[in-house]
């Protein structure tokens, strides 16, 4: 079997909010808790794993997801209506913008732990 990324654990400070929120911003669901664990699962099979923190505090990650274009308009709506902040650079100085890098579009946002969210409707390198 060839090497496939199965999960990641992402630290929250209330997984269920957590788990709900980038759920709801991607039009997904939350599934069935596992241990501690609560799942979202992604089309190609990798979930992330919403995760109570026991420390007082989350380091900020990066996870990206690559959506098709009708999605991504989508998502930036339902961002926008829950008052969520889009913006076009990963440093969040470009508000309310989204790019255009490699042909395709982008944009990032924070979830309420402060991880660095980002939606793209094309990879890195595959454009112009």
């Amino acid at each position: 079997m060839p090497i496939q990324l199965n999960h990641t654990i992402v630290a929250a400070g209330d997984k269920r909010k957590s788990a709900a929120f980038l759920a709801g911003v991607l039009g997904l669901t939350v599934g069935e808790q596992y241990g501690p664990f609560l799942p979202v699962a992604m089309a190609n099979g990798v979930t992330l794993d919403f995760w109570d923190n026991p420390t007082e505090q989350v380091t900020p990650q990066h996870y990206a997801f690559l959506v098709e274009e009708d999605e991504f308009d989508a998502i930036v709506g339902r961002l926008r209506a829950a008052g969520v902040t889009i913006y076009a650079d990963p440093g969040r100085r470009m508000a309310d913008r989204t790019n255009t890098w490699d042909g395709g579009r982008g944009a990032f946002f924070a979830d309420p732990n402060g991880h660095n969210m980002e939606i793209l409707t094309r990879a890195y390198g595959s454009g112009s």
